[in-house]
């Protein structure tokens, strides 16, 4: 992306100044008392690499009424709903694409990791169809899952073989993540990971590169059952796939973990969930919007994270969520959105 480009389509810079005409210099004025270290280093970064801070807003009074609604309802009504892979995750790593979670499990037997490349290669083109109506195409994504599902048990993938794959996949998280998650649990609000990929990896992925464990991080996603011996033999609850990723998930998901790998305690917290009617919403596709259509909510704040191709991209990100960054920001507008929607004087 070309500096021109830049300056032709950037309407508001990475401090948020579109949000309020009347109030630039104060549309965050918590951040810096919560966040003085994670705001330094976010600035450090800044100066590295200012094409990759670039925000977008389309239209920053109503973003501005969005955030007062929000606000006022306060946090025991909020929730974040986010993706996970090239959202929460960097779209880029020492300048190669990272990997994703669902990409990064290999099977201590290579005749079915080339199997499940096989179905990838088959099926992928045709989620992306424009041609083939939703009902097939939700078939063939059920099928699509349930046939790499059964590859995972009859290879004999092992939880040591997920906790390998972790190991050695270049997968970390977008800068202020740990500080994002840090903020929402002190004010008790949750946080949903949607996926269609497998929860078992996620939560790994969590524990190797994060190295802590979050009370209020919940997946929603496919996840595993293991013997004694740590083989895969079953999945619990539905599947979930990419065309049934979103709140309807809740109910067709196993019981969400208390914590990260415990698999005896089950919760159901999905009532108080979807009691919680605004929604700040986080996601790298335009498809990832749908997250949130079995809540009714009040009030939704979108954010898009368009990771490459942003020339080709931008009009439609831009039109479809209320903020867009460019070109794998880093998480910490998203920090000092959530200090102005929950500040500490409101906890």
């Amino acid at each position: 992306m070309s500096h021109r480009v830049h300056s032709a389509i950037i309407s508001v810079p990475l401090r948020f100044t579109g949000i309020c005409k009347h109030q630039q210099h104060s549309v965050f004025p918590s951040t810096t008392r919560c966040f003085g270290d994670c705001i330094k280093r976010r600035n450090q970064m800044e100066d590295h690499n200012h094409l990759s801070n670039a925000t977008v807003i389309a239209d920053s009074d109503f973003l501005h009424n969005k955030i007062s609604a929000i606000r006022m309802a306060g946090p025991s009504k909020l929730q974040v709903i986010a993706d996970f892979d090239a959202t929460l995750t960097r779209y880029w790593i020492n300048g190669s694409r990272g990997q994703s979670s669902h990409g990064l499990l290999q099977q201590d037997n290579a005749e079915y990791n080339a199997k499940r490349q096989a179905l990838y290669d088959y099926y992928h083109p045709l989620e992306f169809s424009p041609t083939i109506p939703i009902e097939e195409k939700t078939k063939l994504m059920e099928e699509w899952w349930g046939k790499t599902h059964n590859l995972l048990i009859e290879g004999g993938l092992t939880y040591d073989a997920i906790k390998k794959s972790v190991a050695n996949a270049p997968i970390a998280f977008r800068e202020g993540v740990v500080e994002l998650f840090e903020f929402l649990e002190e004010r008790d609000i949750p946080v949903l990971i949607f996926s269609a990929g497998l929860a078992d990896i996620i939560e790994e992925v969590l524990r190797q590169k994060l190295h802590k464990v979050f009370k209020n991080v919940k997946i929603v996603s496919n996840r595993m059952v293991f013997n004694n011996d740590g083989h895969l033999v079953s999945f619990k609850g539905k599947t979930i796939h990419i065309l049934n990723k979103n709140e309807h998930a809740l109910d067709m998901a196993a019981p969400l973990h208390d914590q990260l790998g415990d698999t005896d305690g089950q919760i159901d917290d999905s009532a108080s969930v979807k009691n919680r009617t605004n929604v700040l919403l986080l996601g790298d596709h335009l498809g990832d919007l749908g997250m949130s259509d079995g809540l009714n909510y009040e009030t939704r704040i979108s954010v898009g994270f368009l990771n490459d191709n942003v020339e080709n991209n931008l009009d439609s990100y831009r039109k479809a969520f209320d903020i867009v960054h460019l070109n794998d920001a880093p998480m910490w507008e998203v920090v000092k959105l959530v200090s102005e929607l929950c500040p500490r004087e409101a906890h």
